[in-house]
């Protein structure tokens, strides 16, 4: 199988950048033929890289998957974990976001095994464990945090303050996450 044209493997990457701004700003599933409008393009050119709602779906999924799993990696390489943490907190946020115009099938997509849901949480909770270990190592995290807690606490926080509705309750609440994962400070 030969590599896709420049200039497809552009029209799929833009693809799927606007598809993800569409799912996170909807408040439903949006048409098709709305994200490809959204792109720029013409309906024919989205279901020439998606042909189906499902193959778009699986495709800007495991993008964010990819974008959180590879984002604690590169996080860690120019922050330090506490601020790492943080950052990619944020990126956990955007990925909740994008799901909210996807739900409906990226829920029977689940139900059906098309995605392995179980796979991308024990690909999420190593980023998380990544970042924890480095900051356990640099003493800017606690040691007795788990990553399946930060996990729910992300889920918790994202539920009670959905994106982008309400961002800066979003941030208020990561603060104070945040403060939690902090070691306490030893007495002088």
């Amino acid at each position: 199988m030969r590599a896709p044209r420049a200039d497809a493997a552009r029209n799929r990457d833009q693809l799927l950048a606007v598809a993800t701004r569409v799912f996170a700003s909807a408040d439903g599933e949006p048409s098709m033929r709305a994200i490809a409008r959204e792109a720029g393009v013409g309906i024919a050119t989205l279901y020439r890289h998606f042909p189906t709602r499902e193959s778009l779906v699986d495709a800007v999924y495991r993008d964010q998957v990819v974008r959180l799993t590879s984002g604690a990696r590169d996080l860690l390489g120019r922050l330090a974990p506490a601020a790492a943490m943080r950052r990619w907190m944020d990126l956990f946020g955007d990925w909740i976001a994008a799901k909210n115009g996807m739900l409906d099938t990226l829920l029977a997509m689940i139900e059906s095994g098309e995605i392995a849901h179980a796979r991308t949480r024990s690909e999420l909770l190593a980023a998380i464990t990544a970042i924890l270990d480095a900051g356990r190592a640099a003493g800017d995290l606690r040691s007795d945090v788990a990553a399946e807690d930060i996990a729910a606490s992300l889920i918790g926080i994202f539920t009670v303050a959905p994106r982008p509705e309400h961002e800066a309750r979003a941030g208020r609440l990561l603060d104070l996450l945040m403060d939690g994962l902090r070691p306490p400070a030893r007495p002088a």
